[in-house]
């Protein structure tokens, strides 16, 4: 019986009971890819034709790898505070920790800008929810810039690239980015926080998609081709990932 696009079930192993999403991938014809993401969700990539128990027996015959690494995303949660959005808090942007400085002015003197290991917020309002608001929407332009020009690097730098593809920004908790079958990329904007390197290895992931749409071994040995490292770099930005994303 083939699958619907969001099915939920559970794993149990020992103690462990962790939910876990299937995804209908049309793109894949064999292999079920199991991928636990960041903030500890375990997403299960299967063919169109996959049944229910086939999916079943992968996700049991990797399951002390899944309960590792959500244990390991767990407890990288464990100890991060929700942001105040107070004087004196980090701030992250390319890699590089600032200080977060708010500064109460009158609306028409309103700015955000980098100074001196700072990121100032001069605002009207110091309320928690607007000095977000404000600081999420600068993440988003610096970010949608910064893409921007890393696209078109990176995609003249890739022979099956003929032209750097549209892309979106999306709030995501789970991917930092993804590609579309028709060729669109989206990215996340918190990633504007990672070091450069990491973004990189972000866009070139995606770009790869637009000739492999799978993570097929062909994929990764794409991949590694293109970005030689890129492991090393995907293990710092996921074990970062509680505070790049932590909103």
């Amino acid at each position: 019986m083939a699958l619907s696009e969001r099915n939920l079930s559970t794993l149990r192993y020992g103690d462990a009971n962790i939910v876990y999403s299937v995804r209908v991938n049309p793109a894949r014809h064999e292999r079920i890819a199991i991928h636990v993401h960041p903030d500890g969700a375990v997403e299960v990539e299967a063919p169109e034709d996959a049944s229910e128990e086939a999916i079943r027996k992968a996700v049991m015959k990797r399951a002390r790898w899944v309960v590792q690494h959500v244990t390991d995303a767990r407890k990288r949660f464990e100890h991060v505070l929700p942001r105040q959005y107070v004087s004196g808090e980090q701030a992250l942007y390319l890699g590089r920790r600032y200080m977060l400085k708010v500064v109460q002015v009158p609306k028409a003197e309103r700015s955000i800008k980098l100074k001196r290991g700072l990121l100032i917020v001069a605002s009207d309002s110091i309320d928690r929810s607007a000095l977000r608001a404000r600081i999420r929407a600068w993440y988003r332009l610096r970010a949608r810039d910064y893409f921007a020009g890393r696209i078109e690097a990176i995609s003249k730098a890739l022979p099956w690239v003929q032209e750097p593809p549209p892309f979106r920004l999306l709030d995501m908790k789970r991917q930092w980015g993804s590609c579309a079958t028709a060729g669109s990329v989206t990215l996340n904007p918190f990633l504007v926080k990672a070091p450069r390197e990491a973004i990189d290895y972000v866009i070139t992931h995606e770009l790869c998609h637009l000739r492999e749409h799978n993570h097929s071994p062909e994929f990764f040995r794409l991949l590694t081709r293109s970005m030689p490292g890129w492991e090393a770099i995907k293990s710092r930005l996921d074990h970062s990932a509680e505070i790049i994303l932590n909103d």
